[in-house]
């Protein structure tokens, strides 16, 4: 059956045109239930093996509303605001409507996300009914309805329809449709109309065998749960017309709020647009924050330039007792409001209105009420950007010392934290797996096991390269290929080979997995690897970006075996300059899969001189010539003091933790993937302009340097050097690259390490990004006009898009839509720089974790550290053995606080009579404390120098992370 509507519309160039909507109606949509005769066959089962329908007799809770058997038929927003209780097991049979369906993926695109993944699991029975194209449930909009009035009686009709067409199918107990709403003018028409309706609270509620199901229900009124009598503690956000309006005419500015990890007080918000003057807004005290959140997109107005103010130097954290007392708010407030020099005046706002929510799941831990049988809880999340969350809950016996997850309803004008409700609970506090569960979800890193959908894209096994294969590769198989990679590593992407040819040259191969081969576009193994964009390499485990059986197995060009591979070659003069290049995919067999340390070894060895040898010191003695050429032409050589912790082999937990070395065969490696990558980089730029997807490292802006250059100056005054030597130069990577070559002391060998490590924290993020959208492509660091990642498909998705674009351009294989579609391309690239910046912070939190379990058992510890920044009121401090980098306060709550002298224009810190300037070497006392098991922290106490008229150093404390990362798996 065929509807159709028109109607006019004007166009832009003026004309007034008739537009005609047609609409297929049909009468084979099936009701979803399991045998029903009615219906015409039920839809197959889907990619993962789902048989998608409810179940002919509903298994659902009991309920003591509606003690029959029942499905349930949720309205749009209560989809939207109750997914956390949709998602539980208990609730099973429930119908989604096409319309709700559309609503939802208009309103939320991650309740969408888990809306259909629910759908697709198969012990939910969740169905998914057409009901806009069922011939009997379809209505047309009334003259003078709204789209949400139409929607909503669209939803009572189907409603209607599925208790009238149950009734038709012959059974001894007839099923009923309850219909879940919380709007309550929608719920009258529904009891007027003959339908059973339920508010999700009352229907929850009446499942007396499921009362933990209570905690679970989100507040969806914010005035509900006020504090009776509260203070009003905060101006009221501006409806989001008005901020639009104002937003266009200039008089808001709208950005992505930053909250402040060291001082929750403080905050920054990052304009969105073009416009360089005031990218960065500083907002500073509780009402002015004005219960944003971080990563919520918010409008700002800017203060007058008179309340202009600098970024904090003070370390607040929000550790008060009472919820509601703001007083000890304002104290804080004033400890920000110092005089400060001119020159560090920063644009200055308030928050006015809230654009966009982004709030997510939070991992925390209860701080349970001291009022007895209280039901009202603070939350205390792990991540200190977030503040505290107020729930109600009737398990807080149980929940107390576990880790849960908490989901934010609501922040009302009148309490000084948001509400929430329960949605999960992880397991205890401190144990390995409880934590690493946390640390993935809080970095937002999908880690569950592949589906069958995926897996079912798999090479059957056994698998062997066929003759069709060889036809279109070229046979390498000869060659005295190896790998070098860290001890221990199962997913080889690359290897490489040298070898001298007729003409007195050199022939050098990179050798890359052929990930590409086996993940094709589009299928749902495609979808999965994108989606996750990169392995995640925690401690003791990684998180692959594909199935294993291509990871450790098909895809590692593991030793003596034939493997498929994508590999670039050149012909080389012994002064490392290229002749020519050429790309192919190869079939290879490596010979050997050495790790760094024996690949040394060959190379330093007076007696081995075999084929892989000869090859390994060909290829060290070229990589020499070629990072010398990348640091004559500005690349920079910074510094991190990486660690590796050695497990025990039965409980995996830290026995020892070391500073990485680094060898020879390590930049060897890198010099060669870093010039396969420009190599590549060029070619697919050459062949597709538009399309390329490249990797850029912007130049950091001049303000970024501050640190580094002030902190050489600080060292220059403090040792009394030239300070000459010390000056740092930032007009170029390039003088950057050489004022650090010159920062020496010869009473001072650390400081040069020191000075890089800083110099790392003042570069920006390299990103990825599509050639067709953008015009700058110059990677800073590596001093290179063009740059991509070519050497790790099986960890990088961006990788596996690289080696699809040179098969095409090689003429390998054949393209598709999405690879010339430079929007699409930008968008992937945004999800991949996101993994990548998630997969790098689950990384150190992973290493903070570790590290604290190393201590657990050590005591107190006395180490050699160094200071890297001063702050009025504490020190920010580096122990090189360990990696650790920690704060040392000076003040404390309940004891006595030093005289403390602040200086920013030359970085120092004068506690009592004692100066403490950045990179001075102090000891220090590291010890783990556990007292506060949702924030476990390295205490540290300064022990040298020894602060005058303070005997306790003790009080001297530290909440210390690491802030490197783990062992990378990989090079560049």
């Amino acid at each position: 059956m065929l509807t159709s509507r028109s109607f006019v519309k004007r166009t832009r160039a003026g004309a007034v045109v008739k537009v005609v909507r047609e609409h297929y109606l049909r009468d084979d949509i099936a009701c979803g239930v399991a045998a029903c005769r009615l219906c015409p066959p039920a839809a197959p089962a889907t990619a993962n093996g789902s048989a998608p329908g409810l179940e002919a007799r509903p298994s659902g809770p009991a309920s003591s509303l509606c003690p029959g058997p029942h499905f349930l038929l949720p309205d749009t927003n209560l989809l939207l605001h109750q997914i956390d209780i949709l998602e539980d097991s208990v609730i099973k049979n429930v119908i989604v409507l096409q319309t709700v369906l559309q609503e939802v993926r208009n309103r939320s695109a991650p309740v969408y996300k888990r809306i259909r993944d629910v759908i697709q699991n198969p012990e939910k029975h969740f169905y998914s009914f057409t009901n806009e194209h069922h011939r009997e449930t379809y209505i047309e909009q009334k003259r003078g309805e709204t789209s949400n009035d139409r929607n909503d009686r669209a939803i009572r009709v189907a409603v209607k329809w599925y208790n009238e067409h149950l009734k038709k199918i012959e059974d001894e107990e007839k099923i009923q449709v309850i219909f879940l709403t919380n709007d309550r003018t929608n719920k009258e028409k529904a009891l007027e109309e003959g339908i059973t309706a339920y508010t999700c609270e009352e229907y929850i509620k009446s499942l007396t065998a499921n009362p933990e199901l209570v905690d679970r229900l989100a507040c969806v009124s914010d005035e509900g749960k006020e504090i009776e009598g509260g203070k009003i503690i905060f101006p009221e956000h501006i409806p989001l017309s008005k901020l639009q309006q104002g937003i266009k005419s200039g008089i808001y500015l709208q950005g992505t709020y930053r909250a402040n990890r060291e001082n929750y007080l403080e905050a920054t918000v990052w304009v969105h647009g073009d416009a360089e003057e005031n990218k960065e807004i500083i907002v500073q005290g509780l009402k002015h924050l004005n219960r944003a959140i971080h990563e919520d997109v918010v409008a700002v107005e800017l203060l007058a330039k008179a309340e202009w103010v600098a970024p904090s130097s003070v370390v607040l954290q929000d550790d008060g007792p009472n919820e509601e007392d703001i007083e000890n708010e304002e104290e804080k407030e004033n400890i920000l409001k110092t005089s400060v020099n001119k020159d560090m005046l920063r644009p200055t706002g308030r928050v006015v209105g809230i654009i966009k929510r982004n709030w997510r799941p939070y991992c925390g831990m209860l701080s349970k009420s001291q009022i007895k049988e209280a039901r009202r809880h603070l939350f205390t999340p792990a991540d200190r950007r977030i503040p505290r969350i107020r729930i109600e809950t009737r398990q807080a016996d149980t929940l107390e010392g576990q880790r849960i997850i908490v989901a934010i309803d609501g922040w009302p004008r009148n309490s000084r934290y948001p509400n929430g409700h329960f949605v999960k609970n992880l397991g205890s506090a401190g144990d390995k797996e409880t934590e690493t569960e946390v640390l993935l979800l809080e970095h937002d890193v999908p880690h569950q096991a592949f589906s069958q959908a995926v897996l079912s894209f798999l090479p059957k096994m056994p698998w062997s390269i066929t003759e069709e294969d060889m036809k279109h590769r070229e046979d390498l198989r000869h060659l005295n290929i190896c790998s070098v990679d860290p001890p221990g590593c199962t997913d080889i992407d690359d290897a490489l080979h040298c070898r001298e040819i007729g003409n007195g040259n050199l022939e050098v191969g990179v050798h890359i997995a052929d990930v590409s081969h086996f993940i094709r576009p589009g299928n749902a193994l495609d979808e999965e690897s994108v989606k996750r964009g990169t392995t995640v390499y925690l401690c003791e485990k990684r998180i692959d970006m594909v199935p294993e059986l291509l990871s450790s197995n098909l895809c590692s060009l593991r030793s003596n075996v034939d493997r498929l591979a994508f590999s670039c070659i050149w012909e080389m003069n012994h002064k490392a300059e290229i002749l020519k290049t050429r790309f192919t995919k190869s079939i290879i067999n490596s010979k050997a899969s050495l790790t760094y340390a024996e690949a040394q070894m060959r190379i330093d060895s007076a007696t081995m001189n075999d084929d892989i040898t000869t090859s390994l010191r060909g290829l060290n003695k070229l990589a020499k010539i070629l990072k010398k050429k990348r640091i004559d032409n500005g690349a920079l050589i910074l510094a991190s003091p990486e660690v590796r912790f050695h497990m025990d082999s039965e409980t995996h937990d830290p026995i020892d933790l070391q500073t990485k070395e680094l060898k020879e065969t390590n930049s060897m490696v890198e010099e060669f993937m870093l010039l396969a990558n420009i190599s590549v980089a060029q070619k697919i730029y050459d062949e597709f302009p538009e399309f390329a997807l490249l990797r850029k490292h912007p130049a950091p802006p001049p303000s970024n340097y501050d640190i580094l250059v002030k902190a050489a100056k600080s060292q220059a005054i403090s040792f009394l050097l030239s300070f000459q030597n010390l000056e740092i130069k930032t007009d170029s990577a390039k003088a950057l690259a050489e004022s650090l070559d010159k920062a020496e002391s010869p009473t001072f060998p650390y400081l040069n390490t020191l000075l890089r490590i800083l110099a790392t924290r003042c570069m920006m993020q390299a990103v990825y990004f599509c050639s067709g959208m953008d015009n700058d492509f110059h990677h800073y660091g590596l001093a290179s006009p063009i740059y991509t990642h070519f050497t790790s498909p099986i960890r990088r998705y961006a990788d596996i898009i690289v080696h699809r674009l040179l098969a095409v351009a090689i003429g390998a294989d054949r393209t598709y839509p999405e690879l010339t579609d430079k929007h699409k391309l930008a968008e992937m690239c945004k999800n991949l720089n996101y993994r990548h910046k998630m997969a790098q912070y689950a990384q150190r939190a992973s290493v903070a974790f570790h590290t604290q379990l190393f201590f657990k058992t050590k005591g107190v510890v006395n180490e050699d550290a160094y200071i890297l920044f001063v702050r009025k009121n504490a020190i920010v401090v580096l122990i090189p053995r360990y990696g650790l980098e920690g704060t040392v306060f000076f003040e404390e709550k309940d004891k006595p606080t030093p005289k403390l002298e602040y200086n920013s224009e030359v970085p120092s810190l004068t506690v009592e009579d004692t100066t403490l300037h950045v990179f001075d070497k102090v000891k220090v006392n590291v010890m783990l404390d556990d007292s506060n098991i949702q924030h476990q922290k390295m205490r540290m106490v300064l022990v040298e120098p020894k602060i005058l008229g303070n005997d306790t150093p003790a009080s001297l404390s530290a909440e210390a992370s690491s802030k490197d990362e783990p062992q990378k798996k990989k090079k560049k």
